[in-house]
């Protein structure tokens, strides 16, 4: 695989912050589409990523490139007028939800459902991690600069008020440690680990988790969460206007109900964590979290390699 680009370096959170980076993505854009020529692809794959993806699936179709797309855009949570260009220049559809696939079909357009990837990459398996300090509570403050700068001085502040726990930062190959050192400076209960999500998730006693796919993995490894997001305020006043749906964490949207405590901008307070962390740490309480992740596992759960069953049909099936 050669990488003209890491996502890392163009991974821009909110409204606000993708417009004054225009300039930079629209040149990685043209950067991009003169790549296609020059390799003349019999297929493209996109991958998530619609506010990019969906460019380079219109300059696909008009240069007679078959594009097939892996993770739809959420258009069942804001812009659904992004259909008329999915129909219009994507040729296959792979979606994650089963949900999915009756939301498209109110708009005539066919997807396909093989299962949740997530789900694929823990269920059955067994993660082992040798980390002595225990009882722990595991902080997942994101994987972008400004999500974590935000968040993840909020969720340490906490650390205080849970002096019998050791706190755990499950922190990403995007920044190196001088930069998480910046914010856990005086906490003593308080470790950095690099590159193992789920390893931490499998010793943990509850989790603070910034929404994402990572509120999935928290659930599907059966761990009490709290969901915290935080984004500049005119990104928020934004969002708020135009998405249409009641809640932020995949595990509420799948599960139609509030099971995990989603704690959004304003409400993103010490007070607020703290008195939400004291109760999903309480035995009884866990066990009802864990009846609702049980029926989420349900919800996900296939009998084939997902990844695997994609790519199959990725390789296998003649272009259209």
């Amino acid at each position: 695989m050669h990488i003209d680009m890491h996502i890392d370096e163009v991974s821009y959170m909110g409204f606000w912050e993708v417009f004054k980076n225009l300039k930079k993505i629209y040149n990685l854009i043209k950067e991009c589409k003169k790549d296609i020529l020059n390799f003349s692809p019999d297929l493209i794959l996109l991958v998530d990523y619609p506010g990019f993806n969906l460019r380079i699936a219109e300059f696909a179709h008009k240069n007679k490139i078959s594009t097939y797309y892996y993770i739809s855009p959420k258009i069942w949570a804001w812009k659904k007028s992004r259909i008329n260009k999915i129909r219009k220049y994507v040729n296959r559809m792979f979606v994650i939800f089963p949900f999915e696939k009756e939301y498209y079909k109110d708009f005539n357009f066919k997807v396909e459902y093989f299962g949740n990837p997530v789900f694929e990459n823990i269920d059955g398996k067994i993660f082992s991690f040798d980390y002595r300090k225990k009882p722990v509570i595991s902080l997942f403050p994101g994987s972008r600069k400004q999500e974590v700068s935000l968040v993840l001085p909020v969720m340490l502040e906490i650390v205080k008020f849970f002096p019998s726990y050791n706190f755990v930062i499950s922190a990403t190959n995007s920044f190196n440690i001088d930069f998480y050192n910046k914010f856990i400076n005086g906490y003593k209960n308080v470790d950095v680990i690099y590159d193992k999500s789920l390893e931490i998730l499998s010793i943990s006693k509850a989790a603070l988790v910034t929404s994402g796919t990572a509120t999935l993995e928290t659930a599907l490894m059966n761990v009490p969460q709290i969901v915290c997001y935080k984004t500049s305020n005119l990104s928020y006043l934004i969002a708020k206007y135009l998405v249409q749906i009641k809640y932020i964490s995949l595990v509420n949207i799948l599960l139609g109900k509030e099971s995990v405590v989603e704690l959004i901008q304003s409400k993103l307070t010490v007070e607020n964590l703290r008195k939400n962390l004291a109760h999903i740490i309480k035995e009884e309480n866990i066990k009802e979290i864990q009846y609702d992740y049980k029926t989420l596992k349900s919800i996900l759960s296939t009998r084939q390699k997902v990844s695997k069953a994609i790519a199959k049909e990725i390789l296998s099936v003649k272009n259209t």
